[in-house]
């Protein structure tokens, strides 16, 4: 399986499972347990990285160029020679992107993306799918007008699938599949929106 539609997307998101490639391009679902999440209310900024808010280093926008996101989301890093990112999948998240549910948080510096991220959002849950800088910070501002964005929303879970490194500095902890199921079956069906509100900073 090398293709995905936005329904199978959809369907898998909401029982709990995510698509992921091999280098060929063939896709496996996921469901791990533990699975990783982010607690939204305990979320607080570095205080290395609250000077970098107020001097407003950063433009940051939402939702301008979800495809150039998800694509620089893909392209190999130094420290990882393979992606997960196939082009079946950019594919696909980039049509979901355009019927409302994936959404990208863009940070630009002289009208050039340096870095951002993106996710599904249905119902109160996000689902956060990869990051990307390519200039110190930039992820890390785009992560914090996300989470303004899930808290002024009232989202009540915020998806990061594995523990590692990258999530472990944004407060990310493990809980139980099953514990997970359950927010998850709770988060869904509430109603919400993925909606730019006004600065933050």
């Amino acid at each position: 399986m090398k293709e995905v539609s936005t329904d199978d997307l959809l369907y898998g998101y909401m029982h709990g499972v995510f698509p992921m490639a091999e280098k060929d391009g063939t896709l496996y679902w996921y469901s791990p347990d533990p699975r990783a999440i982010i607690p939204i209310d305990s979320y607080k900024p570095s205080r290395s990285l609250r000077p970098i808010l107020n001097k407003q280093v950063f433009e940051v926008r939402i939702n301008h160029n979800f495809e150039a996101v998800i694509r620089h989301c893909a392209a190999p890093r130094k420290y990882e020679k393979e992606t997960w990112i196939s082009e079946g999948l950019i594919k696909a998240y980039t049509e979901l992107h355009k019927i409302g549910y994936a959404h990208s948080i863009e940070c630009y510096q002289n009208k050039q993306l340096v870095g951002g991220l993106y996710g599904v959002s249905i119902g109160a849950a996000f689902f956060g799918e990869s990051m990307f800088h390519l200039v110190s910070n930039a992820s890390k501002v785009a992560f914090h007008y996300l989470i303004d964005i899930l808290s002024k929303g009232n989202y009540k879970l915020l998806d990061t699938q594995f523990i590692n490194h990258n999530v472990l500095r944004f407060g990310a902890v493990e809980i139980a599949r099953e514990e997970y199921l359950q927010r998850l079956r709770n988060a869904v069906t509430r109603e919400t929106r993925f909606q730019w509100q006004t600065s933050l900073v």
